[in-house]
């Protein structure tokens, strides 16, 4: 099966107190969006990588492109009124019979490791998902207050989350709900299920200052290659 990538970046910076869009401020001396997509572009120098950007943010893109230099085969669709929306106008691209990973735009640190696994358990199981153990203490809200969980039944949720495209365009036929928190919480709603596949923990989502500070202190640090 051939590989697609569909990358959402539909942020507009307001929890990073930016006058631009997240994905377009710089990370090592270039926009956090194209990191992303050479993460995708190094794992399968073939594969179909769809952007989804909001369709007024789609000619600064361009002009990111040409003063950057930075030229890999990718195609552009407007975003939507939700990431769910998003998705699904993505999607609308991707041709049917391939395996197909959903991806937020602003983690650019996704390990090679991770997606060679994700990518492969779709192709076993079709649909996988990456995730994390929690190391922080839990606890869980009661009207008294709150109670301890036990911290290993539970696990960070990370993408890119991967699919047969034929079952997840499926999902994406659902009227949209708030319960849809991940594209993996949409399979779910029609009774399917997805696997687990080890993530790396680096492989933060920037959507604060402090998260755009510890990616130049990876990067800096030779952390991330």
């Amino acid at each position: 099966m051939n590989n697609s990538a569909i990358i959402v970046a539909g942020g507009r910076g307001a929890r990073m107190g930016a006058l631009i869009p997240k994905q377009f401020l710089l990370l090592a001396g270039r926009p956090v969006l194209m990191h992303t997509i050479e993460a995708f572009r190094q794992f399968d120098p073939d594969m179909q990588i769809i952007v989804v950007l909001p369709a007024e943010q789609q000619s600064f893109w361009k002009e990111l492109c040409g003063k950057y230099r930075f030229n890999p085969p990718h195609e552009v669709i407007d975003g939507g009124e939700t990431r769910f929306h998003s998705v699904k106008n993505g999607l609308t691209l991707v041709p049917d019979g391939v395996i197909v990973g959903i991806h937020d735009g602003v983690r650019p640190f996704v390990s090679p490791e991770v997606l060679t696994e994700c990518y492969k358990a779709a192709t076993i199981n079709r649909a996988a998902f990456p995730v994390v153990p929690v190391i922080d203490s839990l606890r869980r809200k009661t009207p008294e207050g709150s109670e301890m969980v036990d911290r290993s039944e539970y696990y960070f949720v990370q993408t890119p989350q991967v699919f047969h495209s034929d079952l997840i365009k499926k999902a994406y036929l659902q009227p949209f709900s708030e319960r849809f928190t991940d594209d993996v919480s949409v399979l779910e709603a029609m009774g399917e299920k997805a696997v687990e596949v080890s993530g790396n923990r680096e492989n933060i989502k920037i959507t604060e200052s402090l998260d755009l500070d510890l990616a130049e202190l990876l990067v800096t640090n030779k952390v991330i290659r």
